[in-house]
This record gives C-alpha cells, structure tokens and sequence, in this order.
C-alpha cells in the first residue's frame, strides 16, 4: 500500500520526478514453512536465507541473477522517489547507490526532517521513503544491500544489488560501481543514522506526544532456553530456543485471540500479561538462571480506550542479545527514547524527546539497551506486538494488547465482515 498526501495538498517537499517501490526481501531454496518447523521441532536456529533480494532479485553476483537483475532506468538531472520496504525474514540492512547520496524523507509513512545520507539502516517491518537525484555522470551504478547484525547468531552475509541505469548515448560500463557499505556489526554506523531521525513536526504536520501517562509497563526482550526432556534438542545446552517478554514465552492459540475475545469464548488466553518483569537484575550484565527459563502462555494486556501508554522496552544480556526490531500492529507510536543499558527510572525519562520524536510502527531496541515508545490507545480491537525478526517471533517473542471499547460507535470494535470465516470446514 503507498500512502500520497491528502487530496488538495502536496508532499512538504518538491515533489519528486517519478517515484519507485524498492523491496528487500530473502531468498530461500527451502520451503520458509519447512525451514521455520523443522528450526521449532528440533529446538534449533533456523538455516539462514541463501540470498538476499532487491524487487524479487539477488543481482548480478550470483550468476543466476545476472540476467534479470533488476534495473531502475532513470534520466539524467531529476529526483525519484525510492520506497523502500525491508521485508527480509531475519536480517536488519543496510542500503546504499554508489555515488549518490540518498534523503530519506519518511519513515513508516510519517514524515520525518530530512536527513541527506550515503546509507540507511532499516529493519525488518519498517519502510523509508528515500529521494535520489540522478547527478551523477551518465553511466550503471549498483545500488546494494548487506545486513546488519551486532549478535553473535546466525545471518546471511551476501550481497544484493541492483543497478540504477541512467538513460542516454554512452558506453556500458566494463565494471559497475558498489557503495561503500558499512560492515556487519558496525553499530556505530547504525546509530548514528537512526539518531538522525526526527518527526517533521511541522504546522502542516503536527505530532501529538502523549504526556498523561495512565499505563506504563516495563518490558524485557530476551532470547531463553527452553528445557528439553533427556536434553534431546539441537539449541543451546542441548536444550531448545526460546524467546520472550518479561519472561513470557508467547504460544500461539489454536483459535485466534480476535475471535476469541469478540466472541467470548473462554480458555484461549489469559488477560494478566504483566507491566513488569518477574524479577529486577542487572538485565544487560548479569545472566540470571531464573529467568533464562521462560513460562510459556497465551497472556495479553488489556488496555483502556483513549488512555495514554508508554512502554519501555529493556534488552537483556541472556543466551544471544542482539538489536530487536519491535512491530505493534494497529497504531503508530513516538520512540521518545533509547539508550544503551539498563534503563535507569529517575535518569533515563530526563533524556527523552518530547518536541519531535519519530513516529513509526517498527523500532530497534540495542543491543543490551533500552527504548521508550508512548501512544494514545485509540483504536478499539486485538493487536499483535512482537519481534520483526522472523525467528524471534516463533519463538515466542510476542503479546497481545486489546484495546476495549470506547462509549461512542466510532470507538467500539466492529463487527466481523458477512463472509466471515472465508473458508468452509468441511
């Protein structure tokens, strides 16, 4: 879906030539579903992807890419639009046009002051909107991606590319130009572009932050252990991997906790999801046995509707830390803050922002960090909220917050569609 400006308005910049959806995506030889239970059954990492994509592509490295890479044909002195969706299972990327510099102008379809770099780092979940002005001598040039990863996990290490091919008279290039990328786990790089990044907070494009906090909850992101009889699994300590929220590995229900909870039906989950953690440590030095070992369960959190929210996710050092890529589903939130850490009560609230601070549906919480979000609940209904890393979230690394309802029509969840269920059970 791509989001234009209202009818009767224009982008809060020129608006650009042409515009382009760019999608990074995995490429696996293997049925994903395959991949994924076979990982769940035996209790270890998943193989990693064998290539990465550019618009259904790997590029011109691999050689069987090297005829239908994708290629973007653009004329020489205007600005394109690139939107860029990062929709690789697994892995955070970086994204770069050799020669050119890329100004990213939105982030999850909000709008954000614009921010001229030669690289960005996006996550899984999360789109950009990045313009490209084609200024460069007439000629091929690879535009390229690599992941990045700060943990010690699996990834896939390759590269994807495809080529921006100006228009006009001119000799094919013998060797095509790659932008100089950051290495894997340079979390300095990655830091310093979505530090970068700020709400337009403009007065065509105002944001609201919630400052009347009525739910606050303190949530740790951890990768556990999951014990396994006779220690019969592949995972660590021959045990399986798991992963959770404040210590709540999430299991799936057999019947999805949206009808459940319309239709009132008993047994499917539990509405005592926690605003805190079981047990308070040093959550990014020490690792607490008692807490490597997760409960398991179907727990959500019941929200009020209109009620202001803050959640404060806390990284934690057990088994693989590593950046998470947090995705609510049904809101756009403000990240107000992060650091690296633990997350400090009395300090850590004295370096938020409150003025402009980017509004998204995905954010990274580093490595052994913290990062802060708030939103206003005002959309009535079961929302997922979990890690956009693939692995992560079959793990367990997940909840549900339900919304109730409002006391006027407009704010009460609707009913199901008539053609609800879609498909016959016989």
């Amino acid at each position: 879906m791509v989001v234009l400006p209202a009818a009767g308005t224009t982008y809060p910049f020129a608006t650009p030539y042409a515009q382009q959806t760019i999608i990074l995506a995995s490429w696996f030889k293997a049925d994903v579903m395959e991949v994924i239970n076979s990982a769940l059954a035996t209790g270890a990492d998943p193989n990693t992807s064998d290539a990465f994509t550019i618009n259904g592509q790997p590029g011109d490295l691999y050689s069987c890419s090297k005829a239908s890479t994708y290629r973007l044909l653009v004329d020489y002195g205007k600005t394109y639009m690139l939107r860029i969706i990062n929709a690789i299972m697994n892995e955070e990327q970086f994204f770069a046009i050799a020669n050119h510099n890329l100004t990213v102008v939105t982030q999850d379809a909000s709008y954000i002051k614009p921010i001229t770099t030669p690289y960005i780092m996006i996550t899984p979940g999360q789109t950009m909107d990045v313009l490209v002005t084609t200024n460069q001598p007439r000629s091929h040039y690879y535009m390229a991606s690599t992941a990045y990863n700060d943990g010690d996990v699996p990834y896939h290490n390759g590269t994807t590319t495809a080529i921006l091919q100006y228009r006009g008279n001119y000799s094919t290039p013998s060797t095509t130009p790659l932008p100089n990328l950051p290495i894997h786990n340079d979390t300095t790089a990655a830091d310093n572009f979505t530090a970068r990044v700020k709400s337009l907070a403009s007065k065509a494009h105002p944001i609201s932050v919630p400052t009347n906090i009525t739910t606050r909850i303190y949530m740790t992101v951890s990768i556990n252990e999951r014990i396994c009889a006779n220690a019969s699994c592949a995972g660590p300590n021959n045990n399986a991997i798991a992963a959770s929220l404040n210590n709540i590995s999430f299991e799936t229900p057999s019947i999805d906790v949206l009808q459940a909870y319309y239709r009132g039906i008993n047994g499917v989950f539990q509405g005592n999801f926690p605003s805190n953690p079981p047990l308070f440590y040093n959550f990014t030095g020490e690792v607490v046995n008692s807490t490597k070992y997760p409960t398991f369960g179907t727990k959500v959190k019941f929200l009020k509707y209109g009620e202001g929210v803050e959640i404060i996710f806390q990284g934690t050092n057990l088994v693989a830390p590593e950046n998470h890529p947090m995705h609510l589903h049904g809101f756009s939130f403000y990240l107000v803050g992060t650091g690296y850490g633990n997350f400090n009560k009395t300090t850590s609230p004295k370096t938020y922002n409150l003025v402009d601070p980017p509004e998204a549906n995905t954010i990274g919480v580093p490595k052994n960090g913290w990062a802060t979000i708030r939103f206003v609940a005002d959309n009535p209904g079961v929302w997922f909220m979990h890690c956009h890393l693939e692995r992560h979230a079959s793990w367990g690394m997940d909840t549900v917050f339900i919304v109730r309802n409002g006391n006027t029509k407009e704010s009460k969840l609707r009913p199901p569609p008539a053609h609800m269920p879609p498909c016959s059970k016989s």
